[in-house]
């Protein structure tokens, strides 16, 4: 176990993680109505911002390039499984408040609505750490739609916040779990959101500090 200190906060790596009981499948399809009851008619359109862009995770008709306001991208959300263990845990990304997030914004197909947007809740929701949230989003084509996102819940043990430079190097070269490390799932995005000419220029500089930390 390590302490890394701040100014202002001490944090000790790895943290005492409780992500609570799974969603039963009951409780996954009583959120996706509750969640699906919000909806304002029309196509669902469902906004991706990390792994969904590179592993989709529904079938879709259309996919625009797309931003949404009010909402950023960070590896603010603990990984015990994914991509770490509970004894080293790693990081994936989440939709936290403040600033704009650029991603892609994918039309689902009405045929096999239900099945899809089933597969979507199992995927992200195991556990309840991110709140499905309809956001306004505006497509490349400059219209606007109301996009599903799944927003961070800033009150649960798994949200990890805005961790310094130190202790995320230290996860970028370790974290490791049934899906891969961290670092390849962060490369992945990045990768992927060069490709289409919409490189997250602040998740760049940061993930470059970091590879310096380690090489230093």
């Amino acid at each position: 176990m390590s302490t890394l200190e701040s100014s202002s906060w001490q944090i000790t790596y790895p943290p005492s993680l409780d992500f609570g009981q799974q969603l039963t499948p009951e409780q996954l399809q009583r959120s996706m109505q509750d969640t699906m009851s919000q909806h304002e008619g029309g196509p669902v359109w469902l906004f991706a911002y990390g792994s969904l862009i590179w592993r989709p995770e529904c079938n879709s008709v259309e996919r625009q390039r797309a931003r949404v306001h009010g909402y950023h991208r960070g590896l603010y959300l603990w990984s015990h499984e994914h991509r770490g263990t509970p004894e080293c845990p790693g990081l994936v990304f989440g939709l936290d408040r403040g600033g704009s997030c650029s991603g892609f914004a994918f039309r689902l197909d009405e045929h096999n609505l239900h099945d899809s947007l089933m597969a979507l809740w199992q995927r992200e929701m195991p556990y309840p750490a991110y709140r499905p949230h309809w956001l306004s989003c505006r497509l490349d084509d400059g219209s606007k739609v109301q996009a599903l996102g799944f927003v961070l819940e800033r009150h649960l043990p798994c949200y990890a916040g805005n961790l310094p430079d130190t202790l995320l190097s230290q996860i970028l070269a370790s974290a490791k779990g049934r899906y891969g490390s961290t670092r390849e799932y962060v490369e992945q995005t990045l990768n992927a959101l060069r490709s289409h000419q919409m490189p997250d220029r602040n998740l760049e500089a940061r993930f470059r500090r970091c590879h310096n930390l380690r090489e230093a």
